[in-house]
């Protein structure tokens, strides 16, 4: 398992700075987001020079990108809004594989309409299911097409809130493109402090032979989002879970500060460096 980070962690004026802060903070994946190149998250085109010229920069500098993110709000309540991030998602699934990508990461949608990450009370309306599984099914139509990865995230603020929610999504659709993008700290959101192990757990062993990409953040006893270390993930028995699971992918760092990067770093390399533990759940039986 290598470490990485969200490339848009380090706010540089080129896409060449940023490649260079994180590789000198000694890691070597990227989920990468087209803010650093300048443009937007998900553009309505995009120029090969700038594709060129993001590939040289990772190449001059060692660093792999894992990951695009194509965040968009798959059930909008708008359908004009969801069909232009079915559009943009074409446009990043085409150049994905200039980078040496194979995963596009998902945001499943919630039905507020100003906020994708923002829960909604008619997230739980078999509507918002129909249209999240119409969604899917069109992405995946685009995966199978650049031979791709799609990436879903539990997210609490999501109609896929929790790993239950998630393994449904992963039963119902039934393709081999859709993985699962595990962040520890969104396992444990709201869950009291007693039950976060059994919550951690659960999450893996419901996903974690799917999981495709890892993330780290982290969560403190107040709910706040944390960088690795400094909050309540229980990272030996995360970790543990994912490797007897058969996971050896990157983990991805986000949400924290650059200034907390070296520190969550060496955080995650001595656990990684820890040997197994029969502390961590059992590998889960096939899918």
């Amino acid at each position: 398992m290598r470490l990485g980070i969200f490339a848009k962690t380090y706010e540089r004026p080129s896409v060449e700075e940023a490649f260079a802060a994180a590789a000198a903070d000694g890691l070597t994946a990227l989920q990468f987001n087209f803010v650093v190149a300048g443009l937007t998250p998900m553009p309505d085109a995009i120029d090969p020079a700038v594709v060129a010229r993001v590939r040289r920069a990772a190449d001059a500098h060692g660093v792999e990108i894992v990951s695009l993110s194509a965040t968009f709000n798959l059930i909008h309540p708008d359908p004009a809004v969801r069909e232009a991030g079915q559009r943009r998602l074409t446009v990043l699934a085409g150049v994905c594989g200039e980078f040496g990508a194979r995963v596009l990461s998902l945001c499943t949608g919630t039905r507020d309409p100003d906020d994708m990450w923002r829960r909604h009370p008619d997230n739980d309306a078999p509507a918002a299911w129909e249209d999240l599984l119409a969604g899917i099914g069109r992405a995946v139509v685009t995966a199978e097409r650049h031979d791709l990865l799609l990436g879903v995230e539990p997210e609490p603020g999501n109609v896929v809130s929790d790993a239950q929610r998630a393994s449904r999504l992963l039963d119902e659709v039934g393709s081999a493109r859709v993985g699962i993008v595990l962040d520890p700290a969104n396992l444990i959101e709201g869950v009291a402090p007693g039950r976060v192990d059994a919550a951690i757990d659960e999450g893996v062993q419901l996903l974690g032979r799917r999981t495709i990409l890892a993330h780290g953040k982290d969560r403190d006893a107040a709910g706040a989002v944390q960088p690795p270390g400094r909050g309540v993930v229980p990272w030996p028995r995360f970790l543990g879970g994912l490797r007897s699971a058969g996971f050896s992918g990157p983990l991805i760092l986000h949400g924290l500060p650059e200034a907390a990067v070296p520190a969550a770093v060496s955080h995650l390399r001595a656990v990684l460096a820890e040997p197994a533990s029969g502390d961590h759940p059992e590998r889960p039986a096939s899918r």
